[in-house]
C-alpha cells in the first residue's frame, strides 16, 4: 500500500525532530517492510504509470501513450534508444513509439520504476538533501551502465536486468532522503558507520517489494552485502558487486565510512585484472552514452 506524503510544517514537527536517528530509521524501516510507504505526489503519478504498464494486453501504441503521459519517462526512453548500447545505426530516434520498439516494453517498465525512485525525493527540502539525491543518482547511473556492459560482454545474464539492478540497488537511500523531510536527523548522522548499510539494505528490499520489482532482482540486490568477487561474474548479484568495485562514483550517503581491508583488497584485485582493463577501455563510449541517457 502506498499513501501520499503530507509533510508536517517545521512548527508542527517538534516532537518528530526529537526522535533520534536510530528510532527514525526503525520507524521508516517498519513502514517499508509492512508496505506502508510514504510517497510524494510526483512519485504516486509515476507509480500509476508503472502499474498500468504491467497490463500484458498492451500494444505498442498503448505503451507509447502511457510513456508520453510522463515527460521524464518519455525523455529517458528516447535518450536510451539513442544511446550507443541500443542504437547501432546513425539514425536519430525522435519519437516515443520508435524508442519503445527499440528498448523493449520490459525495459520501459524498469525505467518507470527507476523514475519512481527519482521522484521520491521530489523538491528537496534543503540543499544538502538535493546534493545527496543528485550524487546518489549519479552513483546508480554509473553502476547501471557498468552492469549492462559487464552482463553483455562477460556473461549470459540479461543486460537489461543488470542495468535496472544498478539503477535501483540504492532505492532505500532515496527513500531515506525523501523521509528526511519528516525526520531531518536521518541525514545528520548519515556518515556514521554503525548503521549506514544494514538498515539501508533492508529498506531497499521493502521498497522494491512494494514496487513489484521482479523477485530475481530483489534477491540479487538483497545478496550484495554477502556477495563474493568472481572474475568473470556468472550471476546478476556478482555483476552488480563487480560494478560497485569498478565505479568511479561512490555512494554519497556513505561518504564518512572508511572502506575496510577486505573492500580495499577487492578493489585492488579488480583494478589489476587485465581483461577488465581492456573491456573498460573498449567500452568507454558505450559507458558514457548509457550514463548520460540515465541522468533523469
Amino acid at each position: 500500500m502506498v499513501r501520499a506524503a503530507r509533510w508536517p510544517s517545521p512548527k508542527t514537527s517538534s516532537r518528530q525532530t526529537d526522535i533520534d536517528r536510530k528510532a527514525a530509521l526503525a520507524r521508516i524501516l517498519s513502514e517499508a517492510e509492512s508496505g506502508e510507504l510514504v510517497f510524494s505526489t510526483h512519485a504516486e503519478v509515476a507509480l500509476r504509470v508503472r502499474l498500468a504498464l504491467e497490463d500484458p494486453q498492451l500494444h505498442l501504441d498503448d505503451v507509447a501513450r502511457l510513456v508520453q503521459a510522463e515527460p521524464l519517462l518519455a525523455t529517458r526512453v528516447v535518450a536510451l534508444a539513442n544511446s550507443v548500447a541500443f542504437n547501432r545505426s546513425t539514425q536519430t530516434i525522435g519519437d516515443v513509439k520508435s524508442a519503445v520498439a527499440i528498448v523493449g516494453v520490459q525495459l520501459v517498465r524498469l525505467l518507470a520504476t527507476a523514475l519512481i525512485m527519482r521522484q521520491m525525493v521530489g523538491e528537496a527540502a534543503t540543499e544538502r538533501q538535493r546534493q545527496l539525491a543528485q550524487g546518489l543518482w549519479q552513483h546508480c547511473a554509473q553502476i547501471a551502465a557498468l552492469a549492462h556492459v559487464l552482463a553483455h560482454r562477460l556473461t549470459t545474464q540479461a543486460p537489461d536486468l543488470a542495468l535496472f539492478g544498478g539503477m535501483v540497488h540504492e532505492i532505500g537511500g532515496f527513500y531515506l532522503i525523501a523521509r528526511a523531510k519528516d525526520y531531518p536527523q536521518l541525514l545528520e548522522a548519515a556518515d556514521a558507520a554503525d548503521d549506514g548499510g544494514i538498515d539501508a539494505d533492508r529498506l531497499s528490499q521493502g521498497v522494491l517489494r512494494v514496487l513489484q520489482v521482479p523477485a530475481p532482482l530483489v534477491a540479487a540486490i538483497s545478496g550484495l552485502a554477502q556477495a563474493r568477487l568472481a572474475l568473470p561474474p556468472d550471476s546478476l548479484e556478482q555483476i552488480l558487486f563487480l560494478a560497485h568495485h569498478l565505479s568511479p562514483v561512490a555512494n554519497p550517503l556513505l561518504a564518512g565510512v572508511a572502506p575496510d581491508a577486505d573492500s580495499l583488497e577487492l578493489t585492488r584485485l579488480v583494478n589489476a585484472d587485465a581483461r577488465l582493463a581492456v573491456l573498460l577501455a573498449e567500452s568507454q563510449r558505450e559507458l558514457r552514452s548509457l550514463t548520460d541517457a540515465l541522468q533523469l
